[in-house]
């Protein structure tokens, strides 16, 4: 029997307005408990902080980019397909013409904006780094420069780094694509 390679690609999801956080929990939750981790990745659902003036203070509140909408990252196999589909709040996948048929994926510069927007990165690298841990900066304003790790944010793709720039030590936000293990 011939195993069917399928690419990992960004789907988008119809869902219950105000039900998108309770999507995404019950898609992961979902994904874990069935096995299938290896072809679910990612559930986001794009939100902005904004920031509002009440009663002369500062506010930050977190708005939905795409109320009733939901991204997730996976191969769309169908048992996949079907996990997805069925979850509780799911109206159904964006770009799908009904009666089982699979939906289009987002374009790679579509899903970009969307993650940078958030903050997120936009490759997931299969490397982990660990605080205390050496690396060399490979891009950005300070290629090939080494550092240590001093944070990890796995959920962002980031890490603050401590790196020495006139004889001083200085602390560089950097995302996991811009550095290198030493």
């Amino acid at each position: 029997m011939e195993t069917v390679e399928f690419e990992k690609q960004w789907y988008v999801l119809h869902t219950y307005s105000g039900y998108e956080n309770k999507v995404r929990m019950n898609i992961e939750s979902r994904a874990q408990s069935m096995n299938m981790g290896d072809h679910i990745f990612r559930v986001v659902v794009p939100e902005e902080e904004e920031v509002e003036m009440k009663d002369g203070k500062e506010k930050v509140k977190i708005q939905k980019t795409f109320p009733g909408y939901v991204l997730v990252e996976m191969n769309m196999s169908d048992e996949a397909w079907y996990i997805v589909r069925n979850t509780p709040g799911v109206t159904g996948f964006v770009g799908s013409h009904g009666a089982g048929s699979k939906p289009a994926p987002l374009m790679q510069e579509e899903i970009d904006v969307i993650l940078k927007r958030m903050g997120m990165s936009t490759k997931v690298r299969e490397i982990e780094f660990e605080k205390g841990e050496p690396v060399t900066i490979t891009e950005g304003a300070f290629d090939g420069l080494s550092g240590v790790v001093e944070e990890v944010d796995s959920e962002k793709g980031k890490l603050k780094v401590l790196i020495e720039m006139f004889g001083r030590e200085t602390v560089a936000e950097l995302e996991y694509e811009q550095v290198d293990k030493a």
